[in-house]
């Protein structure tokens, strides 16, 4: 899946728009696509917070990718778009990071408790060996408790931790997909080599960083359009702590380096915004992979 992400974005920019109706307890999400050469997609998405706390706890996100065929333009797939999320933001996060955490990472931070935090969890352990021990939080910790013994039963030290600016300060790679409007890392905390993966926030009021950390971090995102109207991005430029020149690339860019530059000690930070192009082409090499 990282190859067919890698090579997806060797190819043209794709066109695309996205929507959102509502507010932080309720709200319809939508995202289209057209990726020259290779199709078109879109994302419907309804997201009601509040299912979380059902007993049983209820998916707080219920959705559908449509698949059009390059040719026909037709409808030609229907999958599930929480799936279809978890592998595709997973993918999307790891292949950056291949070129901007460092080889040598040994600590891995994550926050949050859904399928998308556990998929990065696995995505990260792949494509960093050296990793070596695995932190776990979320606000509900009691949330972690399968995450975490599925993660021992495999060998790796997985431990959940209560005091996050302390394992913020431990961390070499720090990945989070929360659905916070308050941010939770700080910049203060975040040492020096650390790379830092922001995924949860979609809307403009999200921010799971704060404008300390992007003020001296070098910044990355997944795709310009989409990341320019989540929070993580978005509040920092309108305070004025960073302006669009302070962007350096996104994936396109970072797939066609032969090689990333990063001195030791700078701190990176990737805002993974989700584009539905990232869908359409998971969507895709699953098909494919069914065919």
């Amino acid at each position: 899946m990282l190859r067919a992400l890698h090579d997806a974005h060797l190819g043209p920019r794709p066109l695309g728009e996205s929507y959102f109706v509502g507010d932080s307890d309720y709200g319809l999400f939508s995202r289209g696509t057209i990726l020259p050469g290779r199709g078109a997609g879109l994302k419907v998405a309804s997201i009601h917070t509040a299912n979380a706390q059902a007993v049983p706890p209820l998916p707080t996100e219920h959705a559908a990718f449509l698949v059009i065929d390059q040719t026909t333009k037709a409808i030609a797939a229907v999958l599930d778009g929480p799936a279809v999320t978890a592998a595709k933001t997973a993918a999307d996060s790891a292949l950056a990071a291949r070129s901007l955490s460092r080889e040598d990472s040994s600590v891995l931070l994550v926050l949050g408790s859904g399928p998308v935090a556990r998929a990065l969890t696995d995505a990260y352990l792949h494509i960093r060996p050296s990793l070596r021990q695995v932190l776990l939080w979320n606000r509900s910790p009691q949330k972690l408790g399968e995450a975490r013994a599925d993660l021992q039963a495999r060998g790796i030290d997985a431990v959940v931790v209560g005091d996050l600016d302390q394992a913020v300060a431990r961390a070499d790679i720090i990945s989070a997909a929360t659905s916070t409007s308050t941010p939770l890392i700080h910049g203060r905390h975040v040492r020096p080599g650390t790379h830092v993966d922001l995924v949860g926030g979609f809307r403009p009021d999200m921010q799971e960083a704060d404008n300390e950390l992007l003020g001296k971090a070098r910044i990355f995102v997944d795709d310009r359009r989409s990341a320019a109207v989540a929070g993580d991005i978005l509040i920092p430029l309108e305070a004025g702590v960073i302006d669009e020149a302070c962007i350096e690339g996104d994936l396109f860019d970072l797939s066609r380096q032969a090689a990333f530059e990063r001195g030791r000690d700078e701190i990176t930070a990737y805002k993974n915004a989700g584009g539905a192009h990232l869908d359409l082409v998971v969507s895709q090499y699953v098909i494919a992979r069914l065919s």
